[in-house]
């Protein structure tokens, strides 16, 4: 799958409508340029300075997803919420949701190393199981197709013909495409079958406890197609995208940040992380200093309520003004008065 260049930087949208189509229609696109790369240098700088070297003894240690340690918001990295919160990124988001209100449930940067064994055993991430993503997103099923209500991001910061690890993707192929049948239940982790990541685990116990599933799986795996990512390539996708990682070339470390954006009324899409608000006791005032800063698109991706929402009175307003000095608090009295 190749990726395809985003609008231009100085342009209203983000993506073109083609890209709009294919992920609504296929499930994913592909799309470089969608960030000024000196900002994506100094976070993969940042990142890679505090993760075991390639090829160490210690990374071959590193055998499951991200570990919490490089989860929003960054106290140390600036870059990284810049990324996380970039007004290319979120209309894009909008594009793809056809709205501008939508809340961030996910956001991580994610090593991952070609290592020489799989040490992990059946969770070993080096080569996936065929799955989709949302089990461990969402308390429910993805509402269906024509209706998605989250968008799922991965930021690549390497090359593939340095590491290797292509995201593999299925794409949808029309309303009677046999591979997207709903409800999606064909891989471990639901419908009473144990969660289990690594691929030949997986089809092994599938053709065991699970046979027809497994035969159903064969064809997914026939009909995976592998995204070609530059540094600072953007994959954006859905819960009920079939999709997996591939593995890497040996003593190679390849960097991602995955990030999900929700519709505000799916409260059933879990938030991953501990939440924001956590933050505010840091020292350096960090994330006080970033809600003050934030544009108002900004902070409601955060969950702070948008102008004229039913929080907002002149005690709240006088509040949140004095909780922080410096904000701009004008959006929120005009639609306070206007009501």
């Amino acid at each position: 799958v190749p990726s395809e260049p985003a609008l231009p930087l100085d342009a209203a949208d983000t993506l073109t409508p083609a890209q709009v189509a294919s992920w609504r229609t296929h499930g994913f696109a592909l799309v470089h340029g969608v960030f000024p790369e000196e900002l994506l240098q100094v976070a993969r700088a940042y990142v890679a300075g505090k993760l075991p070297e390639a090829g160490s003894t210690a990374a071959e240690t590193v055998t499951d997803f991200g570990n919490g340690t490089f989860c929003f918001p960054y106290s140390e990295l600036p870059e990284g919420n810049a990324i996380a919160l970039h007004p290319r990124l979120l209309r894009a988001v909008g594009q793809l949701l056809h709205t501008d209100d939508f809340r961030m449930s996910q956001c991580e940067f994610w090593p991952k190393y070609g290592r020489t064994h799989s040490a992990g055993g059946e969770e070993d991430n080096q080569d996936q199981r065929m799955h989709c993503d949302y089990p461990n997103h969402t308390l429910t099923h993805p509402p269906p197709w024509d209706r998605p209500d989250a968008v799922e991001i991965i930021i690549y910061y390497d090359r593939v013909e340095d590491c290797e690890g292509a995201t593999a993707l299925v794409a949808r192929e029309g309303d009677d495409d046999p591979a997207y049948t709903y409800p999606i239940t064909a891989m471990p982790g639901v419908a009473g079958l144990q969660w289990k990541n690594d691929r030949a685990t997986v089809e092994a116990f599938l053709r065991e406890q699970a046979p027809a599933k497994a035969a159903f799986r064969e064809q997914l795996y026939a009909r995976e197609r592998k995204a070609h990512f530059r540094f600072g390539t953007v994959l954006f996708y859905r819960h009920d995208t079939w999709h997996r990682g591939t593995p890497l070339r040996g003593g190679t470390l390849r960097i991602v940040q995955n990030m999900t954006f929700r519709l505000p009324a799916s409260e059933w899409i879990s938030t991953l992380h501990i939440g924001w608000a956590w933050a505010m006791y840091s020292k350096s005032q960090f994330f006080e200093k970033l809600i003050t800063s934030a544009s108002v698109a900004q902070r409601t991706v955060l969950g702070f309520p948008r102008p004229g929402h039913p929080y907002w009175c002149r005690e709240t307003v006088l509040a949140v003004a004095e909780r922080y000095p410096g904000i701009d608090i004008e959006p929120y009295v005009r639609a306070l008065e206007q009501a």
